[in-house]
Order: structure tokens, then sequence, then C-alpha cells
């Protein structure tokens, strides 16, 4: 067994190709996030487990500094493959030399025999459950398994004569999502994030609606993305304002509908709250609405983190807790 990090153009497409065939590969862990997340400004590194000649595990991991040189290494939906843990070991010894507060990591699927102590993260940044739609079907059957509200809404909408296209329209859609922030009292991304997720990653895509009497008024709109087959609702906002025209509704179904044309297999609505968890979870009002799109219930395990600088991981906590 050996472990290196994959750093040349021909290691890189290699890597690209075997995490879009695994059946744990996931966006998160694509290259195409690895541009993304180097666009802000982060260091992306991918570390890859070999037996032989065969590539077994491997994990892509983002790491950001922070105040005095410190530094947060997160493993986003990894590692993913065979002997995970036997990498993930490797990482956290690396991340111990290099000034690392805490390393997160929010496996596809649960990990055993940890050789160190773990504690579950309070963040709730990648999801613990979600609901995944079957686009193979046809659009009447996609249809027949939603909630008869969430079928009903896409029609009302279509009744108030509310058309959903693609669009290229960002600063339309930064208005929107600084409307639901205030709207809903969440924390948005600065607009620099989801300007440079549009513009980094090659195949998202930006759905919006507008007013039918009111062109320049925009009522929903939705930032996505499509990877190896998989279509990914990855941002939405709307205007209150207009809630009675059902535009939200419009502008899933024509997701939907886009995503199914270009291959897509499966639409993940990203992130529901799991199951038991309370009307306290930050994400239960956004559950109750992608409920209604109906699809599969997907869990995953918690996002853990493996503590290294016990007071300058509680000092960044409290910052963060005092600036959001």
């Amino acid at each position: 067994m050996s472990i290196r990090q994959l750093v040349t153009e021909q290691q890189l497409q290699d890597y690209d190709e075997w995490v879009s065939h695994h059946p744990e590969g996931n966006f998160w862990q694509s290259l195409d996030r690895k541009k993304y997340v180097e666009a802000l400004g982060k260091k992306a590194r991918i570390y890859e487990l070999r037996d032989g000649n065969n590539c077994i595990a491997t994990a892509q991991v983002v790491i950001d500094t922070t105040a005095f040189g410190l530094t947060t290494w997160e493993i986003p939906r990894g590692p993913i493959g065979e002997r995970r843990e036997e990498l993930l070991d490797y990482i956290v010894n690396e991340a111990t030399q290099e000034n690392c507060m805490a390393l997160y990591f929010s496996p596809p699927s649960p990990l055993s025999s940890i050789l160190y102590p773990l504690s579950t993260s309070s963040r709730h940044i990648h999801c613990e459950a979600t609901r995944i739609l079957d686009l193979t079907q046809s659009e009447q059957a996609i249809l027949a398994q939603m909630k008869p509200k969430g079928r009903y809404n896409i029609r009302l909408a279509q009744k108030h004569g509310i058309s959903a296209e693609l669009s290229d329209d960002l600063d339309g859609f930064l208005k929107l999502i600084d409307k639901t922030a205030k709207r809903d009292r969440f924390g948005a991304l600065p607009p620099s994030k989801y300007r440079s997720f549009y513009e980094n990653i090659e195949d998202s895509f930006l759905i919006m609606t507008y007013h039918p009497d009111k062109p320049a008024v925009p009522l929903a709109g939705l930032l996505g993305v499509l990877w190896n087959k998989q279509a990914i609702y990855y941002y939405g906002a709307s205007d209150h304002d207009y809630r009675a025209l059902m535009a939200p509704y419009r502008v899933q179904w024509k997701a939907m509908r886009h995503a199914k044309e270009l291959g897509a297999k499966t639409y993940d609505l990203l992130g529901i709250a799991p199951n038991n968890s309370g009307p306290k979870h930050p994400w239960h009002g956004i559950s109750e609405f992608k409920e209604k799109f109906g699809g599969t219930v997907v869990t995953y395990p918690p996002e853990h983190m493996v503590v290294l600088k016990p007071w300058a991981e509680r000092a960044l906590r409290w910052k963060r807790g005092l600036l959001g």
C-alpha cells in the first residue's frame, strides 16, 4: 500500500475518471468543485491510496487558512473507496504537522476502525439527509410521485402565467438571495461566492422566472449543477411578496425537465432535516417545501471532526458565534 498526493495533470485526469465511475463518487469530490474552491482562494489537495497500480481510495481535502496561519481541513462527502480509514489516518497526520486546528469530514457512508477521538460537528454545511428524484421516469411519472400539493402548485404557477427559463441574470438572482436571507434570517454567502460558483463550475446552470406583468421583477431563481448524470439543486431564492404565484415550484419543475433533457438520471434536492430532528433544525422549513416534490430520502452519516488544537478551535467557534 502507498499513499500519495496527486499533482500532475495526468494524475488528476486519472482521478477524475476514477471518481466519476466509483459508486460513491460525487460532485463534492470532483475536479469541478476543486476549481471552484481554489477560485475562492482556498487550497485543495487530492490524496490517493494505492494497492500496486490500482487506486482503492481517495480524498479531496479543502484547506482554509484562518488567523495566525492556522488552518481548518475539510473532506466534503469523503473519503471514498476501500480502506478509507487508512487514508484518513494519513491525512490527519498531515494536518497535525501543518498547523491545522480541526479536520472535518462528512463521508457518504459510515467508517469504522477510527483510531482517534471524534466529535460530531455542530455545523450544517453538508447535508445529513436529502431527497433524490429518479429522472429516468417519464415526466408524467415524476409528477405522479410528487405530493398532490406539489403538482397543484406547479399547475397554479402555470395558471398565473409564470414561465421559467435558463438565464444568465446572476445579478437578479443575487437580489433574490438578499431578500430571502433577510426574510428567513440566515446569513447568505458573499455575492462573490455565488458568482464564482456560476462562473467556475463548467456545468452550472441558472433558472429564473419573472412577474408576467412586470418583466423586470424576478420572482424566483435556482442555481444548480450537473455532474456525471447527477443534477443538484444547489442554491435557491424567491421574493416572498409574490409567494401566491408559486414561482419556486415552477422553477424546480423547469430544473428537473432541463436536467432530464441533458441526460441526468437523478435530481438531488440537496438537503433536508434528518428524521426526528425536530422543528429547531435549521433546515426544517425547507424540508417541508422539498417534501412536496417526492423522491427517495437518502441519509448520510453526520459530519465528524477531529480537533487537533482544542484551544484554537474553541476560539474560532467563539468568534463565529459572535460574528456569524
